[in-house]
This record gives structure tokens, sequence and C-alpha cells, in this order.
């Protein structure tokens, strides 16, 4: 197989990792992707760190079965949960994270609050702490968990009312106390980003860590000799351990692109096609 031809690993508890795929297939459309939804286990956020971490374990090398070389945990949780255990464990793979955008959120805001929205596992782990600790001297975060709204995303509702209460009631203390900067801590919340702009206003800003996300990614490729000459758009290969056909439905809405969707079964903690 050709450098051109290697495909890149995605993986997410659902379809929250679309955003960072959505965001990467801008930055490098010539790519071919294999992308992973562990909707069988999702949500992750409420889950032990330990079985995260099991979890991230055979997800990545299911997608390194299938000929991933670079793998990207398009997920808050299991980058918090697993992402220095996945680098220790296959050390010859390079693997892309994401981290809470509290750094550049420090450095923009101009009241000096900043609201934070993510999962509890991301709020209780290492990562948060480390990155708080690092860029948020001086700054006061408003965290909230919004209990429900991977769901909602899940059942393809980004702009129901219901998802609407969820966030009303998430940033409405928020806005009291003076926030001017929203931090997005879950993958999944990127698709609720008009939803919170509705509420907050648009002196608000809301960071989306995607971009980010996919310049990094874009980098590293090219510093392994993958990044080639934009040649069209790569092929797109889907893989859920929920319903395919469920799935597949919300491709359109959440990547504008289809692809092929497999189920995956979960068996004894391994997984089979």
């Amino acid at each position: 197989m050709t450098k051109a031809g290697i495909p890149l690993g995605i993986f997410d508890s659902g379809v929250g990792g679309l955003s960072v795929l959505k965001a990467i297939r801008s930055q490098i459309p010539s790519r071919p992707v294999l992308y992973f939804a562990d909707q069988g286990h999702v949500p992750y956020g409420s889950r032990p760190v330990e079985e995260v971490r099991e979890f991230s374990e055979e997800i990545a090398r299911f997608l390194l079965g299938l000929g991933a070389r670079v793998i990207v945990v398009a997920c808050n949780t299991a980058s918090a949960a697993a992402l220095q255990y996945l680098r220790q464990v296959f050390p010859e793979t390079p693997f892309v994270g994401m981290e809470p955008a509290v750094k550049p959120a420090a450095e923009s805001t101009q009241t000096g609050v900043v609201g934070v929205l993510a999962t509890p596992a991301t709020f209780q782990g290492a990562l948060y702490a480390s990155v708080v600790e690092r860029f948020a001297s001086g700054v006061t975060l408003l965290q909230d968990t919004c209990p429900g709204l991977v769901g909602q995303i899940e059942r393809g509702e980004p702009d129901s009312p219901a998802t609407r209460a969820i966030l009303e009631k998430a940033l409405r203390p928020m806005l009291e106390r003076g926030i001017d900067t929203v931090v997005l801590g879950c993958t999944h919340y990127p698709f609720v980003i008009p939803l919170i702009q509705e509420i907050a206003g648009p002196d608000v800003r809301v960071i989306d860590p995607a971009p980010a996300v996919a310049r990094q990614t874009a980098r590293l490729l090219a510093s392994l000799g993958m990044q080639v000459a934009d040649s069209g758009r790569g092929a797109l290969e889907f893989f859920t351990s929920g319903l395919a056909d469920d799935f597949s439905k919300l491709l359109p809405l959440f990547l504008g692109e289809n692809g092929p969707v497999r189920a995956v079964r979960w068996l004894e903690g391994k997984l089979a096609l």
C-alpha cells in the first residue's frame, strides 16, 4: 500500500468524533479514514476510567488490524482516560488526542470568567487538571456536565426542545456570572453550537477544538511523510458497535457525507466483525 492509501483511524464513543472527522476532511480530504463509533457503550462520560481504557485499547487494536497507522482519539473522555496508556501499549503508533481548550479561552477572555461543558470523566481526569493548572491561573472556570446532552445528539436531536432545555440549564447560571467564552470539552458538543450561540448571544465566544485537532493531525502525517498532494476525497469506512442503520442515518446530518457502515460486536472484551 502506498503512503497515500494508508488510512487514518479515528474513534469515539459515538457520533461525536464526526465533528473531528469533518474538520480533518476539510484539512486533508484525500486521506482515507476508518471511523469506529462505540455506540454499544455510549456514553463514556459516566464510565470508570479502567473500563474506558479497556475499550480504547481494543478499538485501537481493531483499527490497527484494519491498516490504520495513525489514530485520532476523537473523544475527550477516552483521551483523558487512555491516551497516555495507548501510547505505552502501542509505542510504534502515533496518537492524536483531545485536550480541553482552556488555554485559548484563558488567553482570550475579557471578563476572566469561562464556561466549560464536558463529561464527568473529563472533569475528573488528570489531563483536565493539568491544563487548568498550567493555563487558567487567574481565570474563573464554571463547569457543567450537561447530563443527557450526549444522548440527545446520539438520537439525532441537536436542536430539539429537550436539547435546548439541557443547554439553558447549563448556560444560564454561567451567563449570570459573566462568562464571555464557552469551551466545548466533548466532541459531541460542537453539533449544538448553533443552540449555544442562540442562548449565549453574539458576545460569547464558543471554542470548538476540532479544527486545532485537524491541524495537529495534518502536521503529524506530514512529519511521517504521509501527507500527500490533494488527489480527490479519500474513502470513508465506518464501524459501529451499535446499529449500522441508525448510525448511517446520522451521517448526512453530522458529517454531510456518507460511506459504508458495518456493525461490529463486542464478544468477551474483543471486537469481531
